[in-house]
């Protein structure tokens, strides 16, 4: 596998503290330029910072996923003030839990339009760029909800097996151009702040929890970055990475 280092763009879409922060400090570490684009820009001003200080090159923007003018602007931008995009992360989230009879059609509209609408957005936008010249990867995060829906989550399941139906659609239009189409199935929980908010809340310990019973953020990242650097004769569609006492 090669460990080539790039000096193109990242544009890292829906990045959150948890995986898009993992995942802008490994592509700069291999030589990418970064550039964050999430609602809330000010959150993501530290992690910019970091890569600054460590001699990256990396900016933060404000964008609204589920907006087609939003996302192309995005684009744009990038492409005018920031350089050439070689790699494009869509990691918009939506998890949302509700009772199949409490789950409003306000409520799944909104997790469709954020996971799935706001994916195909994102990658047909790449796909603009890259295309003419005829490279680029595009990743996009999945969860164990794109392959099964389990009880209380249709709206969220919804949302990611239309976005791994996307991905799929995409791979096999664009791999024939030079674009790497990538689909990361996370099957588990991430060690985040969020998760553990949740465990806590479930009256579980964190810090009880055998060691490597969840995910650490910068295995996902390398994750990525393993899928971005294959070279073209094997190239891998979809990865799933999951704890090893995950059940599955």
């Amino acid at each position: 596998m090669s460990e080539r280092t790039g000096s193109g763009l990242a544009l890292l879409i829906g990045a959150g503290d948890a995986i898009g922060a993992a995942v802008a400090q490994r592509f700069a570490a291999g030589g990418y330029r970064i550039c964050i684009a999430r609602r809330d820009a000010e959150k993501s001003r530290a992690i910019v910072d970091a890569i600054r200080t460590a001699g990256g090159i990396a900016e933060v923007v404000s964008v609204d996923a589920r907006s087609e003018e939003s996302i192309q602007a995005l684009f744009a931008r990038a492409e005018k003030e920031l350089g050439a995009i070689e790699v494009c992360l869509f990691n918009a989230g939506a998890n949302v839990a509700a009772p199949l009879l409490e789950t409003g059609a306000k409520l799944f509209t909104r997790a469709w339009e954020l996971a799935c609408y706001g994916g195909f957005l994102t990658g047909r936008e790449a796909a603009r760029y890259m295309v003419p010249r005829g490279r680029g990867t595009i990743l996009f995060t999945g969860a164990t909800a794109s392959l099964r829906g389990g009880a209380g989550f249709s709206a969220f399941a919804a949302a990611k097996s239309g976005l791994r139906g996307i991905a799929q659609a995409m791979a096999r239009e664009l791999a024939p151009k030079g674009i790497h189409v990538a689909h990361l199935i996370i099957d588990g929980a991430i060690d985040s702040e969020a998760i553990h908010k949740r465990l806590l809340a479930q009256g579980r310990d964190p810090a009880a929890l055998p060691p490597d019973s969840l995910i650490q953020t910068c295995s996902v990242a390398q994750a990525y970055w393993s899928l971005h650097v294959q070279p073209r004769d094997g190239w891998t569609h979809e990865m799933d990475i999951r704890p090893f006492a995950e059940k599955w």
